[in-house]
């Protein structure tokens, strides 16, 4: 059954870049990517909507044998239609917690904060997009609820030695 197995979250992100999926890495794993001392315990990903793009994600999705978390017993898989939206796909796979996001903070999509992500080797030969650090915090900031209040602070430090380096 899928989620069972402990979360491997590089491997998580290999698939999806395997599959050649647009997307661009968000929220805690993007964070602790750039050095912030925090924990997480799924990977969120803001996607591109695009048709040939959900095509590979649900591609991606089937091999990892993703499902969505509420209901999990009913192991309900998402459909393009689902994936075409803004909203979110909360999903649980054989490799940890995938959440899937069409847009992030005021209705940030992937075109919007392509600009704004650097591009990150994750080994293996794959390199993937993830949110810089700056604008993170900004989304987060547009729509704090208390986790992200509790964290933001913690970003701004590690956004503070960066800049010192």
């Amino acid at each position: 059954m899928p989620g069972t197995l402990k979360p491997d979250f590089l491997e998580l992100l290999r698939t999806l870049s395997k599959h050649s999926v647009d997307f661009i890495l968000v929220d805690g794993v993007a964070a602790a990517a750039q050095g912030a001392p925090i924990m997480t315990f799924d990977v969120d990903v803001l996607y591109s909507t695009g048709a040939q793009n959900l095509t590979r994600l649900l591609a991606a999705i089937e091999d990892l044998e993703g499902y969505y978390r509420v209901q999990p017993e009913r192991l309900l898989r998402p459909q393009l239609s689902h994936l075409a939206s803004s909203g979110h796909n909360l999903l649980i796979t054989r490799l940890g917690p995938l959440d899937l996001l069409g847009s992030v903070g005021n209705s940030h999509d992937f075109p919007d904060l392509l600009p704004h992500a650097i591009a990150m080797d994750v080994g293996e030969g794959t390199t993937i997009q993830v949110l810089g650090l700056e604008t993170l915090i900004a989304v987060k900031e547009e729509t704090a609820d208390d986790k992200d209040r509790a964290v933001l602070p913690i970003l701004r430090r590690t956004l503070e030695e960066l800049h010192r380096e």
